[in-house]
């Protein structure tokens, strides 16, 4: 039971998006649409916890002058698998991602996760840590996406809300209202960690 806490710990008290505000160059760049949260979520949570895994299994193997590197060599070989899968069975999530799946690499979620984390952990709190932060991650992007395509393009997981006459406010699919979101939503979650004392 206590080893859920480290799975429980990405999902709100360290959000990696909203509370550390880890990630957000992909965050603020494909979120335009709930889907696509989802689809960047899902692949950084499979590098996550990958990566984690095989960094806690090998960590007392790995030198610690060349810790890094490897590290990153065992991120970029879990992003290629995804890089690959999403073009394979996903192409038209895969154009919408674009550059920022293979940019998973270079995430500061994974790395520090890696470093802060996973080379001091255990396999399991490794496994729980890399879910829970890529399970939170996934849901902010996704809030994120969603709130975007509502306001935006007034539809939901592609899925019309409103008419295709009705106005929509089509800041919120442009980069500023990427900005708009992000703010508000991590004033949201201070807040809400504030007043329940998280």
């Amino acid at each position: 039971m206590s080893n859920l806490k480290y799975f429980t710990n990405g999902l709100l008290k360290e959000n990696p998006l909203f509370v550390l505000v880890l990630g957000t160059c992909p965050a603020l760049a494909v979120t335009t649409a709930a889907l696509n949260g989802v689809g960047m979520g899902a692949a950084t949570t499979f590098v996550l916890v990958c990566s984690n895994l095989l960094i806690a299994l090998l960590k007392n193997l790995i030198p610690n002058k060349v810790r890094i590197v490897a590290f990153i060599l065992i991120i970029a070989s879990f992003v290629t698998i995804v890089d690959l899968v999403m073009k394979a069975f996903t192409p038209d999530l895969y154009k919408t991602l674009g550059i920022f799946i293979p940019l998973i690499v270079v995430n500061c979620i994974i790395l520090g996760r890696a470093e802060a984390f996973a080379q001091k952990n255990t396999v399991t709190r490794s496994i729980l840590d890399g879910l829970g932060m890529g399970i939170g991650f996934t849901l902010a992007l996704t809030i994120m996406g969603g709130i975007r395509e509502i306001l935006g393009n007034g539809s939901f997981f592609d899925i019309r809300l409103v008419s295709q006459e009705a106005r929509t406010i089509l800041l919120f699919i442009l980069p500023p209202g990427a900005f708009l979101t992000f703010g508000y939503l991590i004033a949201i979650m201070n807040s809400v960690k504030r007043k329940y004392n998280i």
